[in-house]
């Protein structure tokens, strides 16, 4: 089988559920070949925003994968308000990548979005990966009408779609059978003891890891968190790319008790949690939120660190556990400082989930869809 994953994410050290899918489906032999299609680079938008005007890099290897694995970068050259040719465009890029590479009946498996037109328009076996309820999020008007109008169709259309969250297969399950396959932690590595990592330093820490996003991360809160470490000569430590705005940014970087690392590598994340005397979820409660199934809710336990959040999905499914405290904002700071000032006599025990086991129900998935797909064009077809 070959693959084509229409990514919300780029294929980089940040790894997010697309890459731990893909790498395991790849190490078992499941699939051939993938090509992963990121996010394109949109130079007119560039332009307008005061940025530098980049190029998509277009079809790349990527190394370890024996040449199984390429990931494609596209240039978006007209806006969206061109109509089908913006999308007929992009759809030529991918069809060329597909060529290049031999790939005669691929699956496809959207993850982003925007892609829904690649379905309509090829009669590839398609699989939709929910992973955040993107129709929940704020977003402008326009941008909020075409999320919902792609994910409709996706899910009325592909031949098979899988969620995340029981939130999300509650939400999106009303009109046909949905596969729940939540996220998971690589248990192995999480096992083997790693040396501090130097840029935390020396004092306690409360360590966040994740992108750092309006959409899920409370601003207000992290401050509220630096402040009281701060008084403890602690710190909130702040792992994962920022997306945040400008405003934003510059208020933690200023604050007290808060440390911004940026970016770190996936195979490092472990070594940063392992040595946080708490793990933090400062996250806002709100639908947006209530979709989700954070890798960290696997990766904090699998540290067996003790965990202070607010009341997000997952998370407060814990609320039991030694070593966990679930608060809201209002109360999230001082259970904190609490964990740092005294760290709880035991944490856990948790039961973990590994990611091999997410591996094996998504090849079922896809096998599946495969055979459905395959069973119904033979139908369509006349009696020879």
């Amino acid at each position: 089988m070959d693959l084509i994953v229409c990514s919300l994410e780029p294929w980089d050290d940040v790894w997010r559920r697309n890459q731990f899918l893909v790498d395991g489906l790849l190490r078992q032999q499941t699939v051939h070949r993938v090509l992963f299609v990121e996010p394109t680079r949109d130079p007119l938008h560039q332009i307008r925003t005061g940025q530098k005007a980049q190029l998509g890099q277009g079809l790349i290897p990527v190394p370890g994968y024996g040449g199984r694995l390429h990931r494609l970068e596209l240039t978006k050259w007209l806006p969206r308000a061109v109509g089908p040719w913006a999308h007929s465009l992009l759809r030529r890029g991918v069809r060329g990548a597909v060529h290049r590479l031999g790939m005669k009946s691929p699956v496809l498996w959207i993850n982003d979005p925007g892609w829904a037109h690649m379905v309509h328009a090829t009669n590839w076996t398609s699989l939709y990966d929910i992973t955040d309820d993107w129709a929940a999020a704020e977003r402008p008007p326009r941008e909020h009408q075409r999320i919902v109008t792609n994910d409709q169709k996706l899910v009325q259309r592909c031949d098979a779609v899988v969620v995340c969250s029981p939130h999300l297969a509650h939400s999106k399950g009303g009109v046909r059978p949905i596969e729940l396959i939540r996220n998971a932690v690589d248990v192995a590595r999480y096992r083997e003891p790693l040396p501090r990592p130097t840029d935390m330093g020396d004092s306690r820490s409360a360590v966040y890891v994740g992108t750092l996003h309006e959409d899920r991360l409370d601003v207000d809160l992290c401050l509220r968190i630096g402040g009281q470490l701060a008084a403890l000569n602690a710190a909130l430590v702040l792992v994962g790319p920022n997306a945040l705005s400008t405003e934003n940014t510059t208020l933690l970087n200023h604050a007290p008790g808060v440390r911004l690392l940026g970016t770190r590598a996936h195979h490092t994340i472990p070594a940063y949690l392992q040595h946080a005397d708490v793990l933090v979820v400062p996250h806002k409660v709100d639908e947006f939120t209530d979709s989700l199934d954070p890798i960290k809710l696997y990766e904090y336990q699998a540290a067996e660190r003790p965990i202070a959040a607010t009341p997000v999905s997952g998370f407060r499914e814990l609320e039991d556990t030694p070593g966990v405290v679930i608060q809201p904002s209002d109360d999230l700071p001082h259970a904190v400082a609490q964990f740092i000032a005294e760290p709880p006599a035991q944490v856990g025990p948790f039961q973990l989930a590994d990611w091999s086991d997410r591996v094996t129900a998504m090849a079922a998935v896809l096998n599946s869809a495969a055979e459905s797909a395959e069973d119904s064009a033979a139908r369509r077809r006349p009696d020879q």
